[in-house]
């Protein structure tokens, strides 16, 4: 099979698992999305890929920017936004990303720490897990600087985030406690931070690709989900992982990573309005994600879900086990900048 015939595999198999209530299979998922303009005339163009769903806040954000980017550089530059995998998975994207053929992408915070180590920070547990924490590091310049650099020797800048929700567990049995957790088997995301963080917590998890979760979930492979209420909801999830412990230990990101050497042949004006742009709309989008979770949370309360806080006791057991995990991930990051981080947060 060709790599090109296996993304479109891909392509197929997400757009069957995360289009919305009230879409149809036999209609185009993004054809809602075109633009209302010709773009063949712009001087610039910039292709920014993203794997999921611009049903989600923090993926329609990709749209949004590009028609103000539009609007405000007269039709000089183009934002090509290329949702749903169509330019591959998120590691094929990322070495096209350092070589410059993909010169924008959205990538989720679980998988960004295999380009560098300092972007795992945000995956590391209750360090940023809350919205008003997200919030707090995004704006104070020495947390979020330092993060926005750590894939500089890549030639790679995060010039913003926006998210997908609160971790949880989405699981076809109820988890209600720790004890419970570790009888059930999750599905976690291709990244390092996340399997040192399992084997930590010393439960049962499977590392798997996120286009084989349908089937895997369906059949019994795996019995839960290490993921978000909007990302379960609006991908149908719920349909088969009827209960949701709310563990809220990290939040979810699209971290918008960029190609630092394309940005820097950009005119210095067009640089401007790209990020100011881009500045702008991931902030919006990061308030509407959080209005999101909570409407997918009712939404899924109201079909039958049940939802689940954990217990502070079994939270603070969480952390406590995380102690390598910090420690191991401490030194790839930078010890003092980790500490910066968890005491000005309040961790």
């Amino acid at each position: 099979m060709s790599r090109r015939l296996f993304n479109w595999l891909i392509v197929l198999a997400l757009i069957g698992f995360i289009m919305p209530a009230g879409a149809t299979a036999e209609g185009d998922p993004l054809a809602s999305w075109t633009p209302e303009f010709d773009p063949s005339g712009a001087q610039y163009t910039y292709i920014l890929s993203n794997v999921d769903h611009p049903s989600i806040e923090g993926i329609a954000v990709g749209y949004h920017i590009r028609d103000k980017v539009w609007e405000r550089s007269k039709g000089r530059l183009y934002v090509d936004f290329r949702p749903l995998a169509q330019l591959g998975g998120e590691r094929d994207v990322l070495q096209k990303l350092k070589l410059g053929a993909v010169q924008g992408m959205l990538c989720s915070s679980v998988a960004a720490a295999n380009l560098a180590p300092g972007l795992g920070i945000v995956n590391l547990p209750f360090v940023i897990n809350t919205f008003e924490k997200l919030e707090a590091f995004r704006n104070d310049p020495e947390l979020f600087e330092p993060f926005s650099q750590a894939a500089a020797s890549q030639g790679v800048t995060a010039v913003d985030f926006t998210g997908y929700g609160s971790y949880g567990w989405a699981s076809t049995s109820p988890v209600r406690t720790l004890e419970e957790a570790r009888e059930v088997n999750f599905r976690i995301a291709e990244a390092p931070v996340d399997t040192d963080l399992y084997k930590a917590w010393d439960m049962k998890f499977t590392v798997m690709p996120w286009p084989d979760v349908p089937q895997a979930l369906q059949t019994g492979v795996i019995d839960g989900l290490d993921h978000t209420p909007i990302v379960c909801g609006i991908t149908r999830k719920f349909n088969i992982a009827r209960y949701f412990t709310q563990v809220d230990y990290a939040q979810g990101l699209y971290i918008h990573l960029m190609n630092r050497r394309w940005f820097d042949r950009l005119p210095e004006d067009l640089r401007k309005i790209l990020l100011d742009t881009i500045r702008e709309e991931s902030a919006r989008a990061r308030n509407l994600t959080q209005l999101q979770q909570e409407a997918q949370i009712a939404a899924a309360r109201e079909d039958g879900v049940t939802f689940y806080q954990l217990s502070e006791q079994d939270r603070q057991r969480l952390k406590e086990l995380a102690a390598p995990v910090y420690e191991k991930w401490g030194r790839k990051i930078g010890e003092d900048y980790l500490a910066k981080v968890r005491t000005r947060l309040g961790d």
